[in-house]
């Protein structure tokens, strides 16, 4: 009813429903961790093409295993990805304007954005002819690197801290190539005297690419707690995948780095691709080797073997990669086109561009490696290249887990998530019937939306799922700790992983 009745007449109220659709969140959002050419370091950034990588990171580049893994992300059907780029002893490269003023003072020391010899393709143009020629703090400034193309204008900037047009803050905002440099305690250092009109080249060498990652570069100490390596992750709102490429195109990544990525995707509710060591070589050495592997995490899958494909960087020769970008693409391929519930696996999982597989294997291999959880790649005659198998590192057969499928723990990874961040209006609101009754509404619309698009097993929503929250589910004694309960269950889709055709001879009965 209206606050006050003041006059006669009609008086209209809107009134809630009480629906609050819950959305589904995204399911193949990739993260890629480790080394590119270039590009911001400890920060996740989201890109949507290959081309958006090349302009951000540098593009392929032999020293990053990374690269070649978003290339191949893509080219099975990727879309969203978050690349975060760990440098290990890299440096900005250095570019000094001189300003004619007397030392300490007489010169404006620019960085490049980044880490990278990149930055030692950089070069800095300055003119004075400003819109006030009478104001001696301003400039303009032009910037260019010669191997790829790039420029920047800045025109009118000033040293003046008072300035609309400060340098240091019109750089951190507007460009992707320079930024003014800082002292050991953040703070800009700005010469006396605007610098001089002249071209300036970066510093011969100044810029460098570091060292080759080690595990110290992902989890090392203080790592979590700042935020870098692989817990840059912690800014980014959500992924669904997450792929840690080898140090090196013939590397390996540790079984502890292994098995805390696998732990930080229980944490963030994600799933990991993991690659097989370089020593696998043949089916035995796999068969030997997963026992010890560093984690049988129900958030992981591991896929074998490595694959072969066209090395561009290398005169198109033959040369071997980690599968897990491939892997990622198949997934979000399979999702988009079938859904997270179909196993992405079979003769529909096809591994674009991919010239032959490290190591061929037979049926008989195959029946080795999949009780024991590990996923084969296979090559057949008609298909070609494919992802075979759909088992998590609990899909070993002596495990006996609920979650030895991949899709069945991707659809529980997704409703966990979802219902998650669609349940967060339920904080704070009064813990009685009239909430129970929304609560169950809102996410028996979400679960039967599901049903119908076939994501859950039985022929009718009470057979495929239930929501229960009521007196039952959540006491007096819940009510009064603050707390609700509610139930959800589902019947989840599992993979025909053997299909068993029975054939018999039928005999003609003689008619008499």
């Amino acid at each position: 009813m209206p606050a006050t009745l003041s006059y006669p007449g009609v008086y209209i109220k809107e009134i809630p429903s009480g629906v609050r659709t819950i959305a589904g969140v995204a399911t193949s959002i990739t993260a890629f961790v480790g080394r590119t050419l270039r590009g911001p370091v400890n920060e996740p950034v989201t890109i949507q093409n290959y081309g958006d990588f090349e302009r951000t990171f540098g593009g392929l580049w032999l020293e990053s295993s990374l690269s070649f893994a978003v290339r191949d992300f893509y080219t099975n059907g990727g879309g969203t990805a978050i690349i975060v780029r760990i440098a290990s002893s890299a440096s900005e490269a250095a570019i000094d304007l001189p300003t004619g003023a007397s030392a300490p003072n007489d010169v404006l020391n620019l960085l490049a954005s980044n880490p990278g010899e990149w930055g030692n393709h950089l070069s800095i143009t300055v003119d004075h002819d400003t819109a006030d020629a009478t104001d001696s703090n301003l400039f303009n400034l032009f910037a260019e690197e010669f191997a790829s193309g790039a420029t920047e204008t800045f025109l009118n900037v000033s040293i003046d801290p008072d300035s609309a047009r400060f340098l240091p803050i019109v750089l951190a905002q507007r460009s992707d190539l320079i930024q003014v440099k800082t002292d050991s305690n953040g703070a800009w250092i700005m010469p006396d005297t605007r610098p001089s009109a002249t071209t300036t080249a970066a510093t011969s060498a100044s810029g460098t690419d570091g060292s080759v990652l080690s595990e110290n570069d992902y989890i090392g100490s203080g790592m979590q707690a700042n935020k870098e390596g692989l817990y840059a992750l912690e800014n980014a709102d959500l992924f669904s995948l997450l792929c840690i490429p080898p140090y090196s195109l013939t590397g390996d990544i540790d079984p502890t780095l292994v098995s805390t990525a696998a732990a930080y995707c229980e944490d963030r509710r994600a799933f990991f691709i993991v690659d097989p060591p370089s020593s696998w070589t043949d089916k035995s050495s796999a068969v030997s080797g997963v026992s010890a592997f560093g984690t049988n995490s129900k958030n992981a899958a591991l896929y074998f073997p490595r694959l072969v494909k066209p090395n561009p960087l290398r005169d198109n020769a033959l040369d071997t990669f980690a599968p897990c970008g491939a892997v990622a693409g198949v997934i979000a391929r399979t999702d988009a086109q079938r859904g997270l519930w179909k196993a992405p696996a079979g003769q529909e999982a096809v591994l674009n561009s991919v010239s032959q597989l490290e190591v061929p294997l037979t049926d008989a291999e195959n029946g080795e490696l999949n009780p024991l959880g590990v996923n084969c790649l296979r090559s057949f005659p008609a298909a070609g290249r494919v992802v075979w198998g759909a088992r998590t590192l609990q899909g070993n057969d002596r495990l006996a887990s609920e979650w030895k499928y991949v899709p069945v723990r991707r659809l529980a990874l997704f409703l966990e998530e979802s219902l998650y961040r669609g349940t967060q209006w339920v904080v704070f609101e009064p813990n009685d019937a009239p909430l129970w009754s929304q609560i169950r509404l809102n996410i028996g619309g979400f679960m039967n939306t599901l049903f119908r698009q076939g994501a859950f097993q039985g022929s009718s929503p009470r057979e495929a799922y239930l929501v229960k929250c009521d007196a039952e589910t959540t006491t007096q004694n819940d009510i009064d700790n603050g707390i609700v309960n509610i139930v959800v269950g589902f019947a989840p889709l599992k993979p025909a992983e053997f299909v068993v055709i029975k054939i018999q001879q039928m005999a003609r009965q003689t008619e008499l």
